[in-house]
């Protein structure tokens, strides 16, 4: 049996979220607390801190704790698995399989959020509100989740890849309709792709990455939100 090349890219990038957690809060040990964060270590606070005050806004701040970690994680394996092909690497997320199994998790996290606080009787009776001949459509609404968040980071991140594909093809076309007059072949290096390639992985991998995480992880804090009551948020 094969094993395809994008679990050794979830590895190297699980690895790599590993080493850096261990590292930075070594550094963060470190720090003066009355001293005002600079560098790295202060840009890593303040994206802690932001996404903390984001999911404490949709689950409360006495819920905010068990949630946090998770998200932050989520967030930092998402970005790293989006931009990861600048580097010549395929991407995870481009891959289905990896895109719909973060999606289950946040599916079984939302489920276990509404059985917890609307109680086994109150979860099967919303397959049936308004009434019971929603039942069909009930169900399927229960698994629309997973299935909508998976297809668009999968197919953003997808077509992203094959957007820029067709952009080196071009350039190399453009390379050899300029200077393919002095081989024999017709063919040379593709010397229009680091001209016109950059601001391009700018705007595919690193903007729309960054979009594809910042939808994903913010549907999955909302959505879990939504289920907690008023009363516990507070």
């Amino acid at each position: 049996m094969k094993i395809q090349s994008d679990v050794y890219t979830i590895i190297l990038i699980t690895l790599i979220i590993g080493i850096s957690i261990v590292l930075i809060s070594k550094k963060i040990d470190k720090l003066d607390p009355y001293a005002k964060p600079k560098g790295f270590t202060g840009a890593v606070i303040l994206g802690v801190q932001a996404v903390y005050n984001t999911v404490s806004d949709n689950t409360g701040r006495k819920l905010a704790d068990h949630y946090v970690p998770y998200i932050l994680v989520l967030w930092t394996y998402i970005f790293l698995a989006n931009i990861i092909s600048l580097f010549g690497i395929s991407s995870p997320t481009a891959n289905l399989s990896v895109t719909l199994l973060l999606a289950i998790i946040t599916w079984v996290m939302i489920q276990y959020v509404e059985l917890k606080y609307g109680g086994f009787k109150g979860y099967m009776h919303s397959f049936i509100e308004p009434i019971a001949v929603m039942l069909p459509m009930n169900i399927f609404g229960k698994f629309s989740t997973m299935i909508s968040m998976s297809l668009r980071l999968f197919g953003n991140i997808l077509c992203g890849g094959i957007m820029m594909q067709l952009v080196y093809n071009a350039c190399q076309s453009l390379s050899n309709l300029l200077l393919g007059w002095i081989t024999k072949s017709g063919t040379v290096f593709n010397f229009m792709a680091p001209i016109l390639a950059p601001l391009l992985h700018a705007y595919f991998d690193l903007f729309s990455g960054f979009i594809q995480t910042l939808v994903f992880v913010t549907l999955t804090v909302v959505l879990i939100g939504n289920d907690i009551p008023e009363d516990i948020k507070k």
